[in-house]
């Protein structure tokens, strides 16, 4: 089982398709996750552990995605936002492809399907990005913030918000 994968994409999409109860942050069972995939707990707390990107929290009984979810889900998006932290940094990092620079830089950042737009807390950053992106957008929080904007971190790091004005973003080469 490639692990990783399919437990975030249980637990960032495919809840409600599959019919598992979770709450309005995300939260489901553990147990429930372990019938789904018919794996022991040993074998999810591995796949917890060894993910690079720290994707997923746990406590003794219920497991959720730290961010990414979709919007289909109907988490109570205010709700989620209060189990995140405010970001305190003045600049995050969007990665992009170049097809996509041109649109963002004139309508600013949208959070599509999910409920929130990803951002990187620093450049080189593992977490907040897709890997090798040739577009790095600097993020002016600040002005964002000045702006009304709420932006958060979540607790593998990830900053988020709902969107970004094209005014707070600057583009930068890699």
């Amino acid at each position: 089982m490639k692990g990783s994968i399919k437990i975030s994409w249980l637990l960032r999409h495919g809840m409600k398709e599959v019919g598992l109860k979770y709450n309005a942050t995300g939260w489901i069972s553990i147990k429930d996750v372990l019938n789904y995939f018919n794996i022991s707990f040993a074998q999810l707390e591995e796949i917890v552990n060894k993910n690079n990107k720290k994707r997923f929290e746990m406590t003794e009984t219920s497991i959720r995605a730290c961010q990414g979810h979709s919007k289909s889900l109907g988490l109570n998006i205010a709700a989620l936002e209060k189990s995140w932290k405010e970001y305190d940094g003045d600049y995050a990092w969007h990665g992009t492809t170049n097809e996509n620079v041109q649109r963002i830089l004139k309508d600013g950042l949208k959070s599509m399907k999910r409920t929130h737009v990803h951002m990187a807390p620093e450049e080189k950053s593992v977490v907040g990005k897709r890997h090798n992106t040739p577009v790095m957008l600097k993020i002016n929080v600040k002005r964002a913030r000045m702006l009304g904007i709420k932006v958060f971190c979540s607790s593998n790091g990830v900053v988020l918000a709902r969107e970004i004005p094209a005014s707070c973003i600057e583009r930068e080469q890699l």
